[in-house]
């Protein structure tokens, strides 16, 4: 891509000057038709002004996305399409293990199985018959006191064992700062954020006012479930 944009550049480039230098190479035409040349060389100049300074900005978002180097994937929900960027620069093993299941299509199908308003929305657990996905082993849980629970970011659920981490994965909806890391204890340790939403929090916000019930033992289930019909890497 970034090739793409230079040889556009390069083009532009080519395509003014030639104009140009042909508007000034016959001296012996008439001033009158000199000058309409001259406008018209100088309207292309502006129009290959603004196609160079279009393709620098295409080649310098290619160059900052590259230099990056952060996974983006694409949740696909029977709600919307929320994009979220990966912290594989801070969260590598969490990173590494979300797009496990993402690249075998493990979370297609599934659903935000817990919706609490004002606090978080979790799926990559079960789909809409309830039946659990057979996961990965556990991980290592990376929370750090520097991956903050904010609004938008995605962090691994878990039970109360620290490092049991697999497949499931929540969206908070608020800044949950008592999930961050406060020790190394276990009540201490918190919960990894590894990424955040770059499009379609709005998408997310529409999940959480959905209507929840009670279902096989699970307390705030969707009635209609929100399904996660594929997440892809972008």
């Amino acid at each position: 891509m970034i090739a793409n944009s230079y040889k556009h550049v390069f083009m532009a480039l080519l395509m003014g000057g030639t104009l140009v230098l042909g508007a000034c190479s016959d001296n012996s035409e008439a001033p009158e038709e000199l000058e309409n040349m001259a406008e018209q060389a100088a309207d292309t100049a502006n129009e290959v002004a603004e196609t160079v300074t279009e393709a620098v900005s295409d080649a310098a978002d290619s160059i900052s996305d590259e230099i990056d180097g952060n996974p983006v994937v694409v949740m696909e929900t029977s709600m919307g399409s929320i994009e979220i960027e990966l912290w594989a620069d801070r969260a590598p093993i969490t990173v590494a293990n979300f797009l496990r299941y993402v690249d075998n299509d493990l979370y297609n199908n599934l659903t935000f199985h817990r919706v609490i308003p004002g606090f978080m929305i979790q799926g990559g657990g079960y789909n809409s018959d309830f039946v659990e996905v057979s996961g990965y082993p556990a991980i290592t849980n990376e929370a750090d006191p520097s991956l903050e629970n904010d609004r938008g970011t995605l962090a691994m659920a878990r039970t109360n064992v620290v490092d049991s981490a697999t497949s499931q994965f929540f969206i908070n909806l608020v800044d949950n700062d008592f999930l961050n890391q406060t020790g190394r204890t276990p009540q201490q340790f918190g919960y990894a954020a590894f990424g955040e939403v770059i499009s379609g929090m709005d998408v997310v916000d529409q999940i959480a006012t959905v209507e929840t019930a009670n279902r096989n033992q699970h307390q705030n289930v969707p009635v209609e479930p929100v399904v996660i019909e594929s997440v892809t890497r972008r």
